[in-house]
């Protein structure tokens, strides 16, 4: 008996030990989908900086053509 009663301990042991694992690939699986998420939100958004950033540029680039067409077309004033 003494066999039988250790086969059925080990198989509880067992059977927890699975049920743990299983409960942490759960939550892995949840974590894992959290952070895919929120990966995406991310990407997302250095998208956009990436635009606006893009448009900063080429407004500074506009300005400072637009600044040194005007030098050529005016010249500095005298100084006195």
């Amino acid at each position: 008996m003494t066999s039988k009663t250790q086969e059925e301990n080990n198989f509880q042991v067992l059977e927890e030990r699975i049920n743990i694992l299983e409960s942490r690939n759960l939550f892995q699986d949840d974590i894992i989908e959290q952070l895919s998420e929120e990966l995406a939100v991310h990407q997302a958004q250095i998208a956009e900086l990436k635009e606006q950033i893009q448009l900063v540029a080429n407004r500074l680039k506009d300005a400072g053509s637009l600044s040194s067409d005007k030098d050529e077309i005016e010249p500095p004033p005298p100084h006195y």
